[in-house]
């Protein structure tokens, strides 16, 4: 059963999929808050609990998005679930990544999913998506003179759109209670090597566009030199590009129809889109 007066705290809310979580749910007549550093209906920060109270206040179930760029933060998302369950929250849609089971230690990633599991005070749901189709349009992993630039060698990834994403998390929170525990892996609908994805994108912009399969260590080190992730990162982007260049990569299933009711976007319907973005960049 659903109640349009009940609340949902959209975590990230002015993020990639956040934003769109939250107009997902206004869209089907329910309250959404969102919260961030910037932006969004209410200051949130993870690193200043005095944040937290005024966005918890009169919730009852959460989006949680954890901190970006780091690989430590489950002390942090421990507190805050403490708070919630005080606070009378009654289920949290978690945003996971695909493969946490296999992260590495250093990584907090699967340790808030334990978490979760652990907790008797409120419901949840973990959400562990493939790749993103929206890294190819946006900073993520840019079109630069051509090219994308990302080491896999050559592996294949079921990139899912973010759309389908916020899709099957609004499912999770319209009626928490018909996806008691449920661990969904939304992904697209076929699985692509970079390659693939650059002659997708060519054939929509009438343009050439190629990957650039670069050693893992010159990638991994120019993002750290030029400041787009901090040091300790390295260990996720080694891991998430690594996941992709051994072969285990995330594949189609069909979790998105299974909990939406329709097939998830292909690669071809997002690029034609987005083709505007390849467009902007390739005018920078």
């Amino acid at each position: 059963m659903t109640d349009s007066q009940q609340t949902t705290l959209v975590l990230g809310g002015t993020g990639r999929t956040g934003s769109l979580v939250a107009r997902k749910l206004i869209e089907r007549g329910l309250r959404a808050r969102t919260a961030s550093r910037h932006g969004a209906d209410v200051l949130f920060d993870w690193d200043d609990p005095a944040t937290h109270p005024r966005a918890l206040d009169g919730v009852d179930r959460i989006y949680l998005v954890t901190p970006v760029m780091r690989v430590k933060y489950a002390g942090l998302v421990s507190d805050f679930l403490d708070r919630a369950a005080g606070a009378g929250v009654r289920h949290v849609t978690y945003l996971s990544t695909y493969g946490s089971d296999q992260a590495p230690p250093e990584v907090d990633i699967r340790a808030v999913e334990l978490d979760l599991a652990g907790r008797g005070a409120f419901t949840h749901s973990v959400l562990r998506p493939a790749w993103v189709m929206q890294n190819f349009s946006d900073e993520h992993l840019p079109v630069i003179e051509g090219a994308i630039t990302v080491p896999t060698r050559g592996g294949a990834e079921a990139f899912v759109d973010a759309e389908d994403i916020a899709a099957v998390a609004v499912e999770t929170l319209v009626d928490p209670d018909a996806h008691v525990g449920a661990q969904y892996a939304p992904a697209g609908p076929r699985s692509l090597t970079v390659s693939e994805v650059a002659d997708i994108i060519a054939d929509v912009i009438g343009g050439p566009v190629t990957h650039n399969d670069i050693d893992p260590d010159a990638w991994i080190g120019g993002a750290i030199a030029g400041g787009f992730v901090p040091a300790d990162y390295a260990v996720m982007l080694r891991w998430l590009t690594g996941t992709i260049s051994s072969g285990n990569g995330s594949r189609p299933n069909d979790d998105v129809e299974k909990v939406t009711g329709r097939p998830p976007v292909t690669f071809q319907d997002f690029a034609r889109r987005n083709a505007h973005a390849w467009t902007l960049q390739a005018a920078k």
